[in-house]
């Protein structure tokens, strides 16, 4: 059974690894000027890590069925500590753009923490403890750009990598130590073992709903934070890069909303947190619309965003854990693979939105997909499955 400093830790490490995906985005300007390359071309690593997370995610955190858990996650944290010494090393771009797939690729270890946590936990528990490990990962998330940036703008941008596999290394030698053992149940090959993924999105309707209306619910969170750059960048406010990034501080309201939400997903019937998600979606939408110059307004908005999507998330999360408890790497990859999807469809979507409209027609669009949701919501709650 987890002690609670074991879940405190396995929160820290998560949002320090987490982060290994998202240090490169405010460097691309100083690897640009130090590789003497356009910034756009520099900006490459930023999705050659996205999608080396991706291939991470669908081909390696299945693995976590098959093999001892605990064993997996340092092997995956010693390929990421090289990985990150690789790019500070990188004495041309394209060795960094190879540094970056496999950052990418090893950056996985929060997708392995968490079905080791859910494993772990009883089943009153299992809710709680995985919205806070959510917590330290959307922490992570949200901190590691501010991180990135101040660091490489006083010691250079190998330095961030230098840091990011210290961190690694110190995180290593806390994982074997206080990580308990997680034995394997799945006792095939694996080709079978990526063959019974299939099945089971065949077999489980909650899987089914829960990676749908994640694929949703990340469209929509990814659409605003690419198009509120633009958004705050232009009249009225005209705000500078750095001055946006701070706007993420606002979304760690959604940090330490996810322990609570987690500890009522282990209760109850936790299908009805979603629609306390689709609300809040809902209440943004509405504050970013009629925004205008009213900075209070906005951040009220960014604060309830984030809130409903944690509520969707961990709710989700939580539901998927408790289907077939000896596939819970496989169900979880499922779930992450078609939320990720979901993300990256929403980037494009709200700049397409803000593209043919503005600020207004991205607003129509994100309340249009909260509606969608709630159909899907709709549909499978009437069905007897």
């Amino acid at each position: 059974m987890l002690k609670r400093a074991d879940i405190l830790l396995m929160a820290f490490c998560t949002g320090l690894i987490v982060a290994n995906i998202y240090y490169c985005q405010p460097l691309v300007i100083l690897i640009a000027k130090d590789f003497k390359i356009s910034e756009s071309y520099a900006g490459h690593i930023t999705y050659l890590t996205q999608i080396g997370y991706a291939v991470g995610l669908f081909l390696l955190v299945p693995l976590g069925d098959m093999l001892e858990r605990k064993k997996q996650i340092l092997t995956t944290t010693a390929i990421a500590i090289v990985s990150l010494l690789l790019a500070a090393i990188s004495k041309n771009f394209i060795l960094l753009q190879i540094a970056s797939v496999f950052i990418g690729i090893t950056s996985i270890v929060p997708q392995l923490i968490l079905p080791l946590a859910a494993n772990l936990s009883n089943d009153e528990e299992r809710g709680k403890n995985i919205g806070i490990i959510m917590s330290g990962l959307l922490v992570g998330i949200l901190g590691s750009r501010a991180i990135s940036g101040t660091v490489g703008d006083l010691l250079g941008w190998r330095a961030v990598f230098f840091m990011a596999a210290i961190l690694c290394s110190l995180l290593m030698f806390l994982m074997a130590k206080r990580f308990p053992q997680s034995l394997p149940t799945f006792k095939g090959n694996y080709k079978a073992l990526m063959q019974s993924m299939f099945g089971y999105i065949k077999t489980q309707p909650v899987l089914r709903e829960t990676s749908i209306i994640n694929f949703f619910a990340f469209a929509i969170i990814m659409a605003f934070w690419t198009t509120m750059v633009l958004f705050l960048a232009n009249e009225p406010f005209k705000f500078q890069a750095y001055q946006i990034g701070l706007f993420g501080i606002a979304g760690a309201a959604g940090a330490l909303a996810a322990p609570l939400v987690g500890k009522i997903s282990g209760k109850g019937n936790p299908r009805k947190n979603l629609k306390i998600g689709f609300a809040l979606q809902l209440a943004s939408a509405l504050l970013f619309y009629f925004t205008g110059s009213n900075l209070f307004v906005f951040i009220l908005g960014v604060i309830l965003i984030d809130i409903a999507q944690q509520a969707i998330h961990v709710t989700n999360q939580t539901r998927i854990y408790t289907l077939v408890p000896e596939a819970r790497n496989r169900l979880n990859t499922i779930f992450m693979s078609v939320s990720f999807i979901g993300a990256s469809c929403g980037s494009a979507l709200g700049l397409w939105l803000w593209d043919k409209g503005g600020w207004a027609l991205f607003c129509y669009g994100i309340t249009g997909i909260v509606f969608i949701n709630m159909l899907i919501y709709k549909f499978y709650g009437s069905k007897k499955f």
